[in-house]
């Protein structure tokens, strides 16, 4: 059994400083209320990894408005100007990472992998600081993996096992993210009677700390 929790209870267990994967695809499969107590507490200085830092005024979107994080690590930030802002400003650091490289990244985390190599990003400014390898005349990147401290990601469904089903498009850089952090948060709509049926299961249990519905 996994311990079910409150989103209060979730967002008290986040600290200042920590490395935090949030889950989402702007305002598609994110864990908005989990979220919404990080910034309650008011806790800064967190590394952001996520595919984007959403809106403004929604979700992830709203971590950067309230200055909570110190650093991003995302695919892209244009959706949110505060972002552009503070980066330009000096107030905030952020990595761009191509999206497909992003997702492999945090999937080498997850599979305890050194990294992997991709020819994305060869010849402009992602290439860097970073070690490259010529492979049978083509020029390759090595991409380091990413892990966090704490993997916050919603779904759809959960049982009291952790077993989660996310439907569609809300499985995003979720189902990834689960296997990459020291504690996976899950954000459900809704708690189901015994167990999930084993087909309909996106996250296995195993991978999952806590439950907030």
């Amino acid at each position: 059994m996994k311990k079910i929790i409150s989103a209060m209870e979730a967002g008290k267990l986040i600290y200042n400083d920590a490395s935090v994967m949030i889950g989402g695809f702007l305002k598609c499969g994110s864990p908005v209320k989990v979220i919404d107590e990080i910034v309650k507490n008011n806790i800064k200085g967190l590394t952001l990894i996520a595919n984007d830092t959403c809106v403004p005024d929604s979700d992830r979107g709203k971590l950067i408005v309230n200055k909570c994080v110190k650093k991003v690590i995302a695919g892209h930030i244009g959706t949110n100007p505060e972002t552009g802002r503070q980066m330009n400003a000096g107030e905030l650091e952020v990595e761009l990472v191509p999206l497909g490289t992003l997702a492999e990244r945090v999937r080498a985390g997850g599979a305890g992998l050194g990294g992997f190599l991709t020819p994305t990003g060869v010849g402009t400014v992602v290439e860097e600081g970073k070690q490259t390898m010529e492979i049978d005349g083509r020029k390759y990147i090595l991409e380091k993996p990413l892990k966090a401290d704490f993997a916050i990601i919603y779904a759809n469904k959960a049982d009291k096992f952790g077993n989660v089903f996310l439907h569609g498009t809300t499985r995003n850089f979720n189902t990834v993210m689960a296997t990459a952090a020291k504690t996976v948060i899950v954000e459900a709509d809704e708690l189901v009677e015994g167990c999930l049926n084993p087909d309909d299961v996106t996250i296995p249990g195993v991978f999952v700390d806590y439950i907030v519905l």
